[in-house]
């Protein structure tokens, strides 16, 4: 199926955030996880996503008051944190949301994330992703996770369901 079908499709938008919202680096200090660096350009383009009228999620591995933070201040509504198994969250998330596999795109990095890249109608891997998942991928943007491979994808989805 061509990349802008795929996007006129997609309503809701999920989102790793190590790797993906974040460059993927943690910063630890001695009582734990103590920072996360969020790129703004990323968080305007889901603003932007919601204020057209459609919905996002997250999807972590990891656990962190940080993300619930950060989720919060973009309006993100879904947030499934600490799943090994990412499958398990979407499954959650697409019965929650009531929408289809194929009205839901999914950004992410690494390995963990193909069994959800399998699952989508929109697979979306950043453009400095494991080899693995950029081979999985229906679209690889050209920045980075963390540098605004987020506001990438939602302008290229926007722009397609707007020429539709």
């Amino acid at each position: 199926m061509e990349l802008a079908k795929r996007c006129r499709k997609v309503k809701l938008l999920l989102l790793d955030v190590d790797g993906v919202l974040t460059d993927g680096r943690l910063y630890f200090g001695p009582t734990g996880e103590a920072l996360k660096a969020f790129f703004v350009r990323d968080g305007h383009g889901l603003k932007l996503w919601h204020r057209a009228g459609f919905r996002s999620g997250i999807i972590s591995g990891r656990k962190s008051e940080i993300v619930n933070l950060r989720a919060g201040q973009l309006g993100i509504e879904f947030i499934k944190q600490g799943y090994d198994e990412k499958h398990f969250a979407l499954e959650e998330i697409l019965t929650e949301a009531a929408v289809s596999p194929d009205e839901c795109a999914f950004v992410g990095d690494d390995t963990p994330d193909i069994e959800v890249f399998d699952r989508v109608g929109l697979a979306v891997a950043v453009g400095d992703a494991h080899e693995n998942v950029r081979w999985a991928a229906h679209y690889i943007t050209k920045a980075a996770g963390g540098r605004g491979a987020v506001r990438e994808v939602v302008d290229m989805i926007l722009k397609a369901r707007s020429s539709a």
